[in-house]
This record gives C-alpha cells, structure tokens and sequence, in this order.
C-alpha cells in the first residue's frame, strides 16, 4: 500500500481510494491573505505613532515644519532635544527616585499580592467575607479627603514613601494569582505536609517556583505602573529633590511651552520645537522599562494566559 500524501488518494491494489487528507500547511488561500494584509495594518497602526514619536524627537524644527511631522526617513537627525532634556538639573534626581520607587515598590507590590493570593486559598473562618471586602473596594473607595488625612496621620508627606507605601496591592492580580494557586494539585502541599513543611515552606518550594511565568508577568505590571507614577507625587510631593521622573518631564515640558508662548528672547533656540521635547520626553521615559521587558519576555507569554481560567 503506496500513500501519496498531499494527492488526496491512496492507492490500494490497482484503484485509487481519496482519503481526503491534503496538505494544509502548504496551502495559501485568499483568506490567509486578507487577514495577513488586516494584521498587517493594524501592526504598522500601532507602531507608526511610537516611530513618528522617534523621528520628531530627532529631527529639527525646521524639517519637522517642512514635511509636516509626516516622514519615513529623516533627512537630517539632531540630539538638540535630547541635550536640552537632559541639560535640566533635575532629570538624573527623577531618574534616581524613579529607580527607588519601581524596585522598592515592585517588590512590596508582589509581596502583599502573593501572601494575600496564599491567604484566600487557606479555608480560615471568615475568608468569604473577607474576600467580599477586598473586592468591594474595587467598586467604593474613600474619596480624596480621607485619602489626604491618611496621608497625613502616617507622617509621609513629602517623602518618597508616599509614593510606595499607600499602593499596597492591584485586587485584580490578586484575584487572578489566587485563582492560579487554586489550580494547582493538592497532593503537592499535601505531600509537603507530611514531611513536615509549613504553610511559608509550601509557598516558597513548591507554589512560587511553579508560579514563576506568572508572577513575572505581574511583576512586569507592577514595574510599568510604578515607572509610570506621577499621582500621588503631584498630590503630596512639594520638594523637587523627592520628585520622581515623570513630574521632573513635565516641568521640563511646561517650562519649554511657557517660554514659546512668553516670547522670551534666547529661551527657545529656533531649531528647538515643543513637540520634539515632548517626543524626546516620551522616548527617555520609556526605555527603562523596554530594557527590562526582555529579560522577563521568556516569562511574559506563558504567565499571561495562566490563571485566566481555573482547572
């Protein structure tokens, strides 16, 4: 018996039997094309804003002005913008207290995350209602006047503590990396137990190294939203020493629009625009954390479908 894979037949004795089997993957419809074309476009659509940013951020005023911020190439590239960023004295201060704020905070972040998954999985009297009052601050919280006293009565103001410690913990990663704990066998803790491990020995040996995918992925969130923070520093945060990045790049910013509109002589070179500051701005801000991303990217597709549904 002669297969003749790809053919759709077998031949068996002297006739021709169709098995129906053909070779798909070889295969190119017009459908494959339309939605490479669809995924295509929408790829560039995302990445076109983010290059733009790149080239208006190196390119002068006057070839900015001429193709309209529309172009491919740059025909000319300068690090005027960047050099005026980087001239202010704050910005290595706000790269410092940025820096202090992602790992101190990360770390405190995934710490309350993990023991708070650990502690809604243990059956302790209670655990349904207090995991109803967990969630419903989801929904309600205390408002800014409360928030403020809080503040206020824990002695933080102007500190960079203020941007840590009252972010304990995301409820939705939560949620999600309990679910993920629940999924896992229970022989596992079972047979720990009986060799006599506790509840913190069962968490560090056996439940956080089969968690790692996950736990990097929020990790990766946590560092995001830390890198990102601004909020609580605009509301509590007067000393400029204490500021992190993202305040320090916008008081670049305003400066840059309030000498532009003042028509101070000498504040703003010719070839120096708002808009590349801005873009210049974003580019700085950002690669941080597009260095981090690649050494957590083994990590970051795997964790993001785990705990999404439970077993």
């Amino acid at each position: 018996m002669a297969d003749t894979a790809g053919t759709g037949t077998m031949k068996n004795g002297g006739g021709l039997i169709r098995t129906g089997r053909r070779n798909r993957i070889k295969r190119f419809t017009v459908g494959d094309g339309v939605i490479l074309a669809l995924l295509t476009i929408f790829g560039l659509s995302i990445l076109w804003p983010f290059y733009n940013a790149i080239l208006v951020s190196f390119v002068p005023n006057t070839v900015y002005l001429r193709y309209q911020g529309v172009m491919l190439i740059p025909p000319k590239i300068t690090l005027d913008s960047y050099i005026f960023t980087f001239k202010s004295s704050l910005i290595w201060t706000g790269y410092k207290n940025s820096i202090l704020v992602t790992f101190f905070g990360t770390v405190y972040n995934m710490f309350l995350t993990v023991l708070c998954s650990y502690a809604m999985i243990k059956p302790f009297p209670g655990r349904k209602l207090a995991k109803f009052f967990i969630v419903f601050t989801i929904y309600f919280t205390g408002g800014l006047i409360p928030y403020y006293l809080l503040i206020k009565s824990l002695n933080i103001m102007d500190t960079i503590a203020v941007m840590i410690l009252p972010t304990g913990l995301n409820i939705m990663f939560m949620l999600i990396i309990s679910d993920y704990f629940l999924s896992l066998p229970p022989s596992l803790e079972e047979s720990a137990k009986i060799d006599g491990a506790g509840d913190f020995t069962v968490l560090l040996r056996i439940i956080l190294p089969l968690s790692l995918p996950l736990l990097a992925t929020f990790t990766l969130y946590y560092a995001v939203d830390r890198w990102n923070e601004w909020y609580n520093a605009m509301l509590f945060v007067k000393s400029v020493h204490n500021w992190p990045l993202q305040n320090v790049l916008r008081t670049i910013i305003n400066d840059v629009q309030f000498m532009a509109t003042q028509n101070i002589p000498g504040a703003q070179r010719p070839d120096i625009q708002g808009d590349a500051i801005k873009m210049s701005s974003i580019i700085v801000s950002m690669v941080p954390m597009m260095c981090l991303y690649p050494f957590l990217q083994r990590y970051f597709l795997s964790g993001l479908t785990l705990g999404a549904v439970k077993e």
